[in-house]
């Protein structure tokens, strides 16, 4: 079942700053998964961001297999703005069992956000990831990227996801 978004309220002057980020988005072309502990991989993905008068942006994130077209991760939460300043906090959980608090900063259309908490379920497949950075830019010719890196209990800090968006109608 889906989270119901409605998008009828005014958005939170709070979050004007992040205005850019509103509304769903398509992978353009397949996006590159890769960690030296897993096989490469392409996946697609859908990202929606809406809010409802609130001073929070709600999102969903879906990926999938680009050739099986299987569902892989999914990701849920909420985005928060410090008023009054650029910090910005991502509230994130995964289908995997993972949940992150990531934190950093917006300057101008760009997020760069540093994992400030994570946590697992009990049975969490290993290695444990213990930290992930994003990175979210609103490109100008008004494409979104997103970079995702990750440490895990054996890798040190390093790529695992790239990909672009377009904005869907």
């Amino acid at each position: 079942m889906a989270c119901p978004f409605q998008q009828t309220a005014e958005i939170n002057p709070a979050l004007q700053p992040l205005d850019w980020l509103l509304g769903t988005w398509e992978s353009d072309e397949p996006g590159q998964g890769t960690f030296p502990t897993i096989n490469p991989f392409r996946y697609t993905e859908m990202l929606h961001f809406s809010h409802v008068g609130q001073p929070i942006i709600n999102f969903m994130f879906n990926a999938f297999h680009t050739e099986t077209k299987k569902p892989l991760h999914r990701e849920c939460g909420f985005i928060r703005m410090q008023p009054g300043t650029n910090k910005v906090a991502f509230i994130i959980a995964q289908n995997s069992g993972l949940v992150e608090i990531e934190e950093g900063e917006l300057i101008g259309q760009q997020l760069n956000l540093q994992s400030q908490a994570v946590a697992r379920i009990s049975f969490a497949k290993q290695p444990h990831v213990q930290q992930v950075s994003r990175v979210f830019k609103l490109r100008p010719d008004g494409k979104l990227e997103q970079t995702v890196s990750m440490a895990t209990d054996s890798q040190p800090l390093m790529q695992h996801l790239h990909i672009t968006y377009h904005p869907s109608s």
